[in-house]
């Protein structure tokens, strides 16, 4: 596994989390202290911290000293990075889709104009008899 692996690995897992995934989504406002972030939350000031730890250690955020506080920061580029990776598949599988649309599309239009000229030809049939 190379490095950009483990990065994407990290980041997912970081992610995975529905307290961690709040806390990225309250820092994409922007900086905020560990008070910050615990205020909307029913656990302790610790466990923030300890999550706020794992989406450092993934590379998500930062944390700065501003005399005594310490702002919790987001770090933009490594989030990109994963929705990067998650775009690259998505395009792919919707050309795959796009194709298969055409294919159906195509299909369609030769079984409807049988079906057109099956009726055509009934209808002729039934007024012979």
């Amino acid at each position: 596994m190379d490095a950009r692996d483990d990065r994407l690995n990290r980041g997912f897992m970081a992610l995975a989390d529905p307290v961690r995934r709040q806390i990225i989504a309250r820092l994409s406002t922007g900086p905020a202290t560990v008070n910050d972030l615990a205020a909307p939350f029913e656990i302790s000031k610790q466990a923030i911290s300890k999550h706020i730890q794992v989406l450092e250690q993934a590379g998500l955020v930062t944390r700065t000293r501003d005399a005594q506080r310490r702002p919790v920061h987001l770090d933009a580029a490594a989030l990109e990075s994963l929705t990067a990776w998650i775009d690259r598949y998505r395009l792919l599988h919707e050309q795959q889709f796009r194709s298969l649309d055409a294919v159906l599309a195509a299909s369609d239009a030769t079984t409807g104009a049988s079906a057109v000229g099956d009726t055509t030809e009934s209808t002729s049939e039934l007024e012979e008899s």
